[in-house]
């Protein structure tokens, strides 16, 4: 089976959800139409001439962007305006283009994730929490028998704790009703009490999907009324955000650790902030521009922080700061997202029986050059 474009979308909302992109991104489908095939894709960084010409050559259904080809309001669409001529082209070619920005940053297994490995960073956990799941606990009661129908439904949404997924718990008990007149009962008649053999099944569901999972819950359960609880809690749900922090596999000077940067990721040059015999072991990372996380950095004791566009004053700050600063560059520090993304579909769209042709954009370069 071939996927449409809207297929597509929705497993990036698995693999990256959109509800993890900050409130001034833009994200998601951006040029075409979810009813469109897509059984030729192509991942790049950038939406930009290059790739999209690498797309229209291998006539491809669909581009998958990190960085958003409309990132603001768009008041008019003129050929003769770059972004324009992107668009024209992509429609002319029926390419649609999809972007997963910062909910790919954010996301598990997403750019910094990917960049950690890369660098060899280890044991790590978002820099900066900007999503925290709030859980809350569903509690049905259900007729003997029609169990496993219902926690089927409820575990699309639920059951996940930590490594572990369809987590439930189920207790028997006797359940009283009396149907009243207008009632339409599955077990029993009107006015006469039941008493009804039944289980109580409890699942873990993030407060996000809850009204999705009533839903599902109302359609697999066999009565007229599901007598149902939802109880807040106060435990922590995922904790997702940018940036990552962790632990070298094997303390290194900065020195050392700038080279090993240098030959793993193929890169012309590298700036760097700090002593070169400084022994690294704590390290944070955010992959593209993330100077703005100096100080989370410092505060949570990284001994340095790798991350791109490195403006002058924040290097000063770094050195006021006695943390250790490496600047690999927006480009080199994200474009591992690429083969990444290409990898986790081709994964995501087997388990889902889709056939498509996915293929990772060769042509884009670093636009920054050095003599």
């Amino acid at each position: 089976m071939n996927p449409r474009v809207s297929d597509i979308i929705e497993i990036i909302d698995a693999i990256a959800p959109f509800r993890l992109a900050e409130e001034w991104d833009n994200v998601g489908l951006q040029v075409g139409d979810p009813a469109a095939p897509a059984s030729r894709i192509m991942v790049s960084l950038d939406a930009c001439a290059e790739a999209l010409d690498a797309a229209v050559a291998a006539q491809c259904h669909l581009l998958l962007t990190h960085h958003p080809l409309i990132f603001r309001p768009v008041q008019s669409i003129s050929l003769a305006d770059p972004s324009g001529a992107l668009i024209g082209k992509a429609f002319r070619n029926s390419i649609s283009i999809v972007s997963l920005h910062t909910n790919f940053d954010s996301a598990e297994g997403g750019v910094n994730d990917l960049l950690a490995e890369r660098l060899g960073v280890v044991a790590t956990a978002p820099l900066s929490v900007t999503h925290a799941e709030t859980l809350v606990k569903l509690a049905v009661f259900v007729p003997k028998g029609f169990e496993e129908q219902v926690a089927q439904a409820l575990f699309q949404f639920s059951g996940f704790i930590g490594n572990y997924s369809e987590c439930s718990f189920q207790a028997a008990g006797t359940g009283t009703f009396k149907p009243l007149e207008g009632a339409s009962p599955f077990l029993g008649v009107i006015g006469t009490r039941e008493y009804a053999e039944e289980t109580r099944i409890e699942v873990l569901l993030r407060r996000a999907d809850m009204d999705r999972a009533l839903a599902a819950l109302s359609a697999a359960h066999p009565y007229e009324e599901p007598a149902v609880d939802l109880y807040p809690l106060l435990n922590d749900g995922v904790r997702a955000g940018l940036g990552r922090i962790g632990d070298l596999k094997q303390p290194l000077s900065l020195e050392q650790f700038v080279s090993r940067i240098k030959e793993e990721f193929a890169v012309e040059g590298i700036r760097f902030v700090g002593e070169g015999n400084r022994l690294l072991g704590k390290v944070a990372l955010c992959g593209g521009s993330g100077s703005s996380l100096l100080r989370e950095a410092h505060a949570q004791g990284a001994d340095v922080l790798v991350t791109g566009d490195v403006k002058y004053h924040e290097a000063r700050e770094a050195q006021t700061l006695g943390l250790a600063l490496v600047d690999l560059g927006h480009f080199a520090s994200e474009i591992p997202m690429v083969e990444g993304l290409v990898s986790r579909l081709e994964s995501e769209l087997r388990a889902r029986g889709f056939v498509a042709e996915l293929m990772a954009c060769t042509v884009e370069k670093d636009p920054f050059r050095y003599r």
